[in-house]
């Protein structure tokens, strides 16, 4: 972390995350019964429950909806679930109304171009290693990590080390 600019991540008191090509690789597979299912990291799940549990916001918006992605919300504490979302930098007033945040004290990670205009909005626009050329061209942040592949771990420890938090939540591992 030697190289990263924590001053970026400081003020973050609420992380958005995309779904698909962020918290999971962007695969998706259909059972026999045409259920959509998603494959998680429990390492980026471990991040997100350690910042839940530091005070620091985390919340959806994802294009699709999912019942693998409503039990993961639900099994982290994620409770801020904006899905099935069109116009995603619409949105984002709502969730800082239910937040108590301004815009500048969000970050939002995607990966492709739906997210651009969200990204343009939030404080601090993080964009996974894998995403899009236009989207990393948008990010003020890019992850080492690919989606799906600890690239949202990293960010929750960046903004835990940034916030003077990472002892206290990581310490009963440490």
């Amino acid at each position: 972390m030697h190289d990263i600019d924590l001053s970026l991540f400081e003020p973050i008191c609420l992380l958005l995350l995309d779904v698909d090509g962020v918290l999971t690789d962007g695969t998706l597979f259909y059972t026999e019964t045409d259920t959509e299912t998603k494959a998680f990291s429990v390492k980026d799940g471990l991040g997100l429950r350690m910042l839940v549990r530091s005070g620091i916001d985390v919340g959806i918006v994802t294009g699709r909806s999912s019942d693998a992605l409503n039990r993961r919300c639900k099994e982290l504490g994620i409770t801020t679930v904006y899905d099935n979302v069109k116009d995603k930098a619409a949105c984002l007033e709502a969730i800082l109304a239910r937040c108590r945040v301004q815009a500048g004290q969000t970050a939002f990670m995607g990966d492709d171009l739906p997210d651009i205009p969200l990204m343009k909005r939030a404080g601090l626009a993080i964009a996974v290693a894998d995403a899009h050329p236009a989207v990393k061209s948008t990010a003020a942040f890019v992850t080492r990590a690919p989606g799906g592949r600890g690239a949202v771990r990293e960010v929750c420890e960046h903004i835990l080390h940034a916030r003077g938090l990472w002892k206290t939540a990581a310490g009963k591992f440490l």
